[in-house]
């Protein structure tokens, strides 16, 4: 048991001290989970730790995030997905894995060893990449949508590489096995119990595998957590959880198929489950740990005395890998039509060797396929291209996505509109009040830089231009001399206050309504000039909240009392708030703001019964009803306050 807890305090240690520096500079958590494995290993080699063994239990990681990346999926969306799933992903793994071949080739290996290590190399790292992008707030873009094609489709091609593989086998490697056959049952290839089944039998179990994950998850999950929910025990829904995952990973393997693919099947199938966000909470903090501590071994497995001695050849085949992986990544991108900075972030992304390398690797020497020597000198490649990638990724934030974003905002449309309404973006939020200005009969000009969303509003008929409205070039096209009000609807918090802050000083005629993302922004507004600041979410958390004293039995009338008399109160706290904000000064250190703020918090019930009494709210929840005169004058005093909402 000591091992066991100096290996765990070692680990976590590591990781807690190395992902906060790492994210403070910039590096993105996974390269600092790598450098801390690096900084590691030669304790790890003095304790004579078996870090392939602990990598091995740590690749369930990626079992578990795959699983949740399906629960975000829905079927109808991966249907969605075909054409880049089998197009771009095959076309990737194929053209990629036969110019690695061709190399390989022209270095002196034979066709066979060419070809397994073409197919070894072709794959990607779908932990480093996904866990990127999630980070980076990418996922969701065209080139996170065109990487996560690629990756599922190498996850599901390690299934036949994996069948193939065998048949590479060179004669002279077949008769010294002894020590790698214990290897390959040590990635579960002794669990697979379809292996000496007829090919057509082991169709049949394999299609039957799928089908029992696809209908048991639709069918057995309700009825196992009605089950577990009589407990009333918290750790039983995420023991559940847990089961269903390994349960499924284990059935997999059984069966010879990828445990990812399985669990991302089943992260699929269960997408629309109510349980679907009980899952994925009980699942992520396992997911985010395993993918830490596989991560750090990947630092910790570099055979740096094996480096050193070859660094100049190891170092020509990482780069030489990236280059051609990052070549045909780019013409990939051309040919289906990803565009700008989605086109690098795809290429860049993926152009790494993956984790199934690993084991690909260790597969192929049990197999007779690779020579031991060549393969260690592959697991380095491996290893140090992945390595590589969080830097990539900052090349990409750094260099590159800066530069198409300035091309993009130089190629702002031309105008011809004028209206005395400018409205600065029209998402969720600028949208809604673009409609209700036009339905009122006003003109409005609407800018935003979001070409994908302008053109879908194109398509209803909608007058929008596409620019970067924080520009002040751009405002000067749209005429914001000769407008009457400025809307800035855009959810930048830095560029909003930086437009009102302009506009105040250039354009003081211009009346500014301005979108605040939470309550400090609203005081960086209020102190840049804007007086009419709109919070975000406020005003449906305020219904929200009467609905909820209505539902406790608290009378209608009286609830919508009670909300406007907090309404009124929460109006006049940011007032005064305000006054005492300073944006050079933390607001926990502020003492004059955190004295009025505790002064103030302690008055809101007394202002909101006080409300409710001058509109004839009771003590004992009758009522009587106020007259119109009282009404308008309550209200006529609130809203003179201040016009923050």
């Amino acid at each position: 048991m000591g091992e066991i807890f100096l290996l765990a305090f070692l680990f976590l240690a590591a990781g807690v001290i190395a992902v906060p520096i790492a994210t403070r500079f910039g590096l993105g958590s996974v390269l600092g989970y790598l450098l801390a494995g690096i900084a590691l290993s030669p304790l790890l080699r003095e304790l004579n730790v078996d870090v392939v063994s602990i990598q091995h239990f740590a690749e369930f990681g990626v079992v578990l995030m795959l699983f949740l990346v399906g629960l975000e999926l829905e079927p109808r969306l991966l249907w969605t997905m075909r054409a880049k799933l089998l197009g771009l992903g095959g076309l990737q793994v194929a053209v990629t894995a036969a110019l690695v071949a061709g190399v390989a080739l022209v270095l002196g290996q034979s066709f066979t060893v060419a070809l397994a290590v073409g197919m070894v190399l072709a794959l990607s790292s779908t932990a480093i990449v996904l866990q990127t992008l999630n980070e980076k707030g990418l996922m969701k873009s065209e080139g996170g949508q065109s990487s996560f094609s690629v990756l599922l489709f190498q996850d599901i091609a390690v299934i036949p590489m994996l069948a193939l593989l065998p048949f590479l086998a060179l004669p002279e490697l077949v008769d010294g096995l002894a020590a790698a056959e214990v290897t390959a049952e040590s990635h579960g290839a002794g669990l697979n119990v379809v292996e000496h089944l007829p090919g057509w039998q082991r169709g049949l179990v394999t299609i039957g595998a799928i089908g029992f994950v696809i209908i048991g998850g639709s069918l057995l999950t309700r009825p196992i957590f009605r089950f577990i929910s009589v407990a009333r025990l918290r750790e039983l829904f995420t023991a559940v959880a847990l089961m269903i995952v390994v349960g499924i990973a284990l059935l997999m393997t059984l069966v010879g198929l990828s445990p990812a693919l399985g669990t991302f099947l089943a992260g699929v199938v269960l997408a629309n489950s109510e349980y679907r966000h009980e899952l994925e909470s009980d699942i992520d903090p396992f997911r985010g740990l395993l993918l830490g501590l596989f991560f750090i071994t990947v630092g910790a497995a570099i055979n740096f005395s094996l480096l050193f001695e070859n660094l100049a050849a190891i170092i020509a085949l990482t780069i030489g890998l990236i280059a051609i992986k990052t070549a045909v990544l780019l013409a990939l991108a051309q040919i289906f039509k990803i565009t700008g900075s989605d086109r690098w972030l795809f290429a860049l992304g993926l152009a790494q060797a993956g984790e199934f390398g690993f084991v690909l690797l260790a597969f192929t020497v049990a197999s007779g396929v690779i020579p031991a020597a060549l393969a260690e000198q592959l697991l380095l490649v491996v290893a140090l291209s992945m390595l590589l990638t969080p830097v990539l990724f900052i090349v990409y934030d750094r260099l590159i996505a800066p530069r198409y974003a300035a091309a993009q905002s130089g190629e702002a449309d031309d105008i011809d509109d004028d209206a005395p309404i400018i409205i600065a973006g029209v998402g969720r939020f600028g949208g809604v009040v673009n409609q209700i200005l036009r339905a009122a009969g006003f003109n409005t000009v609407v800018l935003d830089y979001h070409s994908e969303h302008l053109e879908r509003l194109r398509v209803f008929g909608f007058k929008v231009f596409f620019g970067d409205a924080s520009r002040p070039d751009l405002l000067h096209a749209a005429r914001i001399d000769e407008a009457r009000m400025l809307i800035i609807a855009i959810d930048n918090r830095e560029q909003a206050t930086e437009m009102v802050r302009h506009v105040r000083a250039n354009h003081p005629h211009v009346y500014i309504v301005a979108r605040a993302v939470d309550r400090h922004h609203v005081y960086e507004l209020w102190a840049a000039g804007c007086r009419d600041v709109i919070r975000d979410h406020f005003d449906s958390a305020v219904r929200a909240g009467r609905s909820a004293l209505e539902a406790l039995g608290v009378h209608a009338f009286d609830a919508e009392l009670l909300t406007r008399g907090f309404v009124a109160n929460d109006r006049w706290r940011l007032r005064e708030l305000a006054n005492l904000y300073d944006p050079d000064v933390p607001v926990h250190e502020n003492e004059a703001y955190v004295a009025r703020a505790k002064e103030l918090m302690s008055g809101i019930e007394a202002a909101m019964r006080g409300s409710g009494d001058a509109f004839g709210v009771r003590s004992d929840r009758g009522w009587v009803p106020p007259s119109k005169d009282d009404v308008d004058a309550v209200v006529a005093e609130n809203e003179a306050r201040t016009s923050v909402t």
